[in-house]
């Protein structure tokens, strides 16, 4: 089993996005088959208080955020509503952290530590 983690910056405005809702599913074999795990909120430092999982199986997985709200919270202009991050966690890694870098016209991500 594999803990999960995730955490959000605004690079635009070099500061920690606090406030946005993401939502973790596990994707099914089908197309388009999705099952919420879990939905968490960032905090001030861009952080979820708690991991969004603290033990997955191995599987494909996909992490949602809501930007749109974020963003018009912070009066900006943007492209993006929700970005979707899709992860295959393997069981034999015991952390996974997936920081989003996020801006109103682009985003980046990666596998973290």
């Amino acid at each position: 089993m594999s803990a999960l983690s995730t955490h959000v910056l605004d690079i635009a405005r070099g500061l920690p996005a606090s406030g946005i809702a993401i939502c973790l599913y596990a994707l099914g074999t089908s197309a388009g088959e999705r099952h919420l795990l879990t939905e968490a909120l960032t905090n001030a430092d861009g952080r979820t208080d708690a991991p969004l999982a603290p033990g997955l199986p191995s599987g494909t997985y996909e992490i949602t955020y809501d930007v749109a709200a974020y963003f018009a919270r912070t009066s900006q202009e943007a492209f993006y509503e929700e970005i979707p991050v899709r992860v295959r966690i393997d069981g034999a890694v015991a952390r996974y952290h997936v920081p989003l870098l996020v801006s109103p016209w682009g985003y980046s991500t990666y596998r973290g530590s």
